[in-house]
């Protein structure tokens, strides 16, 4: 007696059983999430990859299944082989492919992990803004789930991780391991490096390089010393137990011997700056002083115009004012550390406002005055266009003030560069030839003087503080030239650095005529320093006797 045999209509019942379970799960999962209507003009997907067993079924072979095969073949030739996984899959019921496809992309994430990875695929597109929501949604669900995902794509780091026995020599200390990963904020987001799938490259603190693993060992061992809260711990200072009137003394040799230095002691401590801000008697000894403050300046002519001593050429003190000072004897007027003392405060509030105030000359440096003007061209006859050419006209002034009365007036079109290092009076009247002193061979010697309080002159001869009156030699020997500048700042942090000009003045000695410059086209002076001339000390035009 033969065996039985099985049912031709096992098979059939079983797959038609599998389709009905498919189509309820598809039509229970579409009133779940409404589906998004496509454009009818939308191309379809392509068919989703086939799955090899259906789940929950026994696995049918063509050998023990020839009907299904066959019934397959003849009759629905793309629904059995359409049938795949949950997410894969066609619907077997009326809904067409688009709308599958509209299932598959509302689907949302639901484990941490599937949101990390959504996270992972929307970074790696460029889309941070959704990603960054994933992975906010990821750590709330999961706070180790990046541990989980290196699991999951990167195997290798995970051993390493566990501690495998096979590990290479090159791995990471459990120190270092356990110091990298703690470094790790629990709830921060993956770096923008973070990849997708599998990779060598991966920022992972198991997974690096054998020169930065190296290199993570050499410093694994070191150590960082803390700074140590106590105030015991604490270096002491020593001149912070010093009396205020023993650092006013040393403070006063610093100012004299390095003005910029003094300023900037400001800058180091609270009690410092208060002492270099109001302690009155450095500030007394600075305007008092002959290396920064007043007793350099010149408030009456020290010269005459070519540098020999007054009283040699009458002539030429009266034509240019010096006889008009109004001081009977020399030895009636008050003297100069008396003068500047009645100003405080009766001008000036403190000696630190009037060095800052009162209008003085600076010998570090010399004043720079550029002037850029246009004028129009002639054309040429034979040019055929009808606008005319435009030169810009661009000429340069300098003034260097010296201690004993003397200063340098040049008037170039040399560039600051090619005339400042050779601003010297032992440059003047020589015939430098090619030599990069040539452009001084146009330079003239001159004198200065400051305008002082009006309590210095007569009342019918009084002069307003704060103008400088500068003397020159003329371009032929019978001109004299005379200059009026006010004294005045470019700024709240920079002072009397800046001339103006007031007038300018040419006087012919035999015609006895004065004659006015025009200054439409000049600007005035600003200063800058010029470290080479220091304070000026051995310079001076005097001449001996």
């Amino acid at each position: 007696m033969h065996p039985a045999q099985p049912s031709p209509t096992n098979p059939e019942a079983e797959l038609e059983s599998f389709r009905q379970q498919w189509r309820d799960e598809v039509t229970a999962r579409a009133k779940a999430t409404a589906p998004a209507t496509l454009s009818p003009t939308q191309p379809a997907p392509p068919p989703a990859k086939l799955r090899a067993n259906p789940p929950d079924t026994a696995p049918c072979t063509p050998a023990a299944c020839p009907h299904s095969v066959r019934h397959v073949d003849e009759g629905a030739p793309h629904g059995s082989q359409d049938v795949g996984g949950k997410q894969h899959g066609r619907r077997l019921d009326g809904t067409n492919a688009q709308t599958a496809a509209a299932l598959e992309v509302k689907q949302e994430p639901q484990s941490a992990l599937e949101h990390y990875e959504k996270a992972v695929e929307k970074e790696t597109q460029g889309s941070l803004g959704d990603s960054v929501n994933l992975y906010r949604k990821a750590f709330k669900l999961d706070s180790k789930v990046h541990e989980t995902y290196k699991a999951k794509h990167f195997p290798p780091s995970y051993f390493l991780a566990k501690g495998d026995s096979k590990a290479s020599t090159s791995a990471p200390t459990p120190q270092v391991a356990r110091s990298v990963a703690k470094s790790v904020p629990q709830h921060s987001y993956p770096s923008q490096h973070t990849t997708t799938g599998p990779s060598t490259a991966y920022s992972s603190p198991h997974g690096l390089s054998p020169a930065i693993q190296a290199l993570v060992n050499d410093v694994a061992t070191l150590s960082i010393p803390g700074l140590s809260s106590s105030p015991t711990d604490t270096p002491s200072c020593p001149i912070s137990t010093v009396p205020e009137e023993i650092l006013a003394d040393i403070l006063i040799h610093l100012a004299m011997e390095d003005f910029v230095s003094f300023v900037r002691l400001a800058q180091v401590c609270k009690r410092l700056a208060y002492l270099t801000t109001t302690e009155d008697r450095v500030w007394k000894h600075i305007v008092l002083g002959h290396d920064h403050g007043f007793a350099a300046m010149h408030y009456t002519w020290a010269c005459e115009v070519d540098g020999e001593p007054l009283g040699n050429n009458e002539q030429g003190g009266f034509l240019l004012g010096a006889a008009t000072l109004g001081l009977s004897d020399v030895d009636d007027t008050p003297s100069f550390t008396s003068l500047t003392q009645c100003l405080v405060p009766a001008v000036y509030p403190t000696y630190r406002i009037l060095f800052q105030r009162r209008p003085r000359v600076r010998f570090n440096g010399c004043y720079i005055s550029t002037v850029n003007y246009m004028r129009p061209g002639q054309s040429s006859p034979t040019s055929l266009t009808w606008n005319s050419p435009i030169h810009i006209v661009t000429y340069y002034r300098y003034l260097r003030f010296l201690r004993d009365g003397t200063c340098i007036s040049l008037l170039t079109t040399s560039e600051p560069a090619d005339v400042v290092p050779y601003l010297y009076v032992k440059h003047i009247h020589k015939n430098h030839g090619s030599l990069p002193t040539a452009p001084m061979k146009d330079a003239l010697l001159g004198r200065w003087r400051l305008t002082g309080p009006d309590r210095l002159h007569a009342p019918e001869h009084a002069e307003k503080e704060g103008t400088l009156i500068v003397e020159t030699e003329g371009v032929l020997p019978k001109y004299l030239n005379k200059m009026a500048f006010r004294v005045g700042n470019t700024g709240r942090g920079a002072t009397n650095n800046k001339l103006m000009w007031q007038g300018y003045w040419s006087y012919n000695r035999l015609t006895d005529d004065w004659a006015e410059y025009g200054l439409k086209n000049d600007r005035a002076f600003y200063w800058s320093r010029v470290k080479s001339y220091g304070l000026s000390w051995d310079e001076g035009a005097f001449k001996p006797n």
